[in-house]
Parts: C-alpha cells; sequence; structure tokens
C-alpha cells in the first residue's frame, strides 16, 4: 500500500514537472531588460528561444523573429534542443509511468510493472536534468553578459521563464527518484514473500511428517497381579 501511494506521489510530481516544462517553451519571458523614464517605464525588452520583442509605455508590442537557425547563437540553439527533449522525453515518461503503476491493470505482472515504473522514472530524471541544463545555460549567457563590463549592448536580466523551467525540471528529477526507488521496495516486499512461504511450507512438511510417522511405542498390558 505504501509504494502503490509513493508512485501515485511521483506521477503528480513528475506529471506538474512536465507541464511546467512545457509551459516554459512558449513563455515570452525569458529574459527581461526595461528602460525607465522619470515617472513610468518608456520601454521593455524582452526575448525568448523563438523572438525579441519590444513593449512600449501603451502596450503596444513589436516582435521580431530571429531570421534563420543557422544563424542563431549556439547557446540558443542548445537550449531550443536540450527543452524539445525535455518535451518529448516526459511525454514518454508519462506514458511508461501510467503503465508501471501498480494501481492500473496494464502492464503484466508486478515484477514488469516495477521494471516499467523504473523505466519511467529514469526518463522522468533525464527529462528534468535536460529542462535544467537548458536553463541554466541560458541564464549563464544573460548573467555572463550582464556582469562583463566590456559588453556594450542591451543587457537583461533573468525571465519568468527560467524560474518555471528550474521548478518543473526538480520536480521531475524528485518524482522520476521515487518512481526508481519503487523497484527496491517491490523486490523486499517479493522476497519477504518468499521467505514466509517457504517457511510455511516446512512447517506444513514438518506436520505431515509427524502426523505419517506411527506411534511405535507397544501398548501396555497389565493383568491382575499389577494391581497388588
Amino acid at each position: 500500500m505504501a509504494s502503490t501511494s509513493a508512485e501515485i506521489v511521483a506521477f503528480l510530481l513528475t506529471i506538474s514537472g512536465w507541464v511546467l516544462v512545457s509551459s516554459t517553451l512558449p513563455t515570452d519571458y525569458w529574459k527581461v531588460s526595461s528602460i525607465d523614464g522619470t515617472v513610468i517605464t518608456t520601454a521593455t525588452f524582452w526575448a525568448n528561444l523563438w523572438k525579441t520583442c519590444v513593449t512600449d509605455s501603451t502596450g503596444v508590442s513589436n516582435c521580431k523573429d530571429f531570421p534563420s537557425m543557422l544563424a542563431l547563437d549556439g547557446y540558443i540553439q542548445a537550449c531550443r534542443g536540450l527543452m524539445i527533449s525535455a518535451v518529448c522525453l516526459g511525454f514518454f515518461g508519462s506514458i511508461s509511468g501510467l503503465v508501471g503503476m501498480k494501481c492500473t491493470k496494464i502492464g503484466g505482472s508486478d515484477k514488469n510493472k516495477a521494471r516499467i515504473a523504473c523505466l519511467a522514472g529514469l526518463i522522468f530524471i533525464l527529462c528534468g536534468l535536460c529542462s535544467m541544463t537548458g536553463c541554466s545555460l541560458y541564464a549563464h549567457r544573460i548573467t555572463s553578459e550582464f556582469f562583463d563590463p566590456t559588453y556594450v549592448a542591451q543587457k537583461y536580466e533573468l525571465g519568468a521563464a527560467l524560474f518555471i523551467g528550474w521548478a518543473g525540471a526538480s520536480l521531475c528529477i524528485i518524482g522520476g527518484s521515487i518512481f526508481c526507488f519503487s523497484i527496491a521496495e517491490n523486490s523486499k516486499s517479493s522476497r519477504r514473500a518468499y521467505a514466509y512461504n517457504g517457511a510455511a511450507s516446512v512447517m506444513s512438511s514438518r506436520t505431515k511428517v509427524h502426523n505419517s510417522v506411527p506411534d511405535q511405542t507397544s501398548p501396555k498390558h497389565f493383568d491382575k497381579n499389577a494391581y497388588v
């Protein structure tokens, strides 16, 4: 029962993390910068993995898509690949986790379901690592440009999408670890059941042998002189 509850908790954590990781791709604010006037913010610059935009004080946004994938910076291409890989891995991990859970009726025996659940845990851990690496690589580029005194172009700060990606990656890694530990719990429970059945079989065999052996002691016969 405890392992079933742990698998349900792990499945909820991993699905939540996968949803957060998937939501970072269309999120606009990967990096943000603003130009402040005397009273209001005159312009806000922001960018993500697909475009760069500027929003003026009236709320009107002008965006420019990245012209060519081959002309992009290497870190943006790497972040795109890592985040798309994380989304794909989370999809396959959710299917494997659903099949490997004990509360479902598919997947075969408990031993096979435990292996599938462990595989789902490994996939989700890899999903979290991809998302964590992609967000960290993007954040490292922003911070290195921000603290570089020789960098004269527009400097940005960390956007909300990076924190969402880190949170989703953490949930995927935690839930995947719980899935991996479930196979150890299942192996321990199977060993205990086997030991208990063996002990019962030994006791039953001893009882049968004891009952099958006839009483070798001869009955005592007393004559009339024994009572004198």
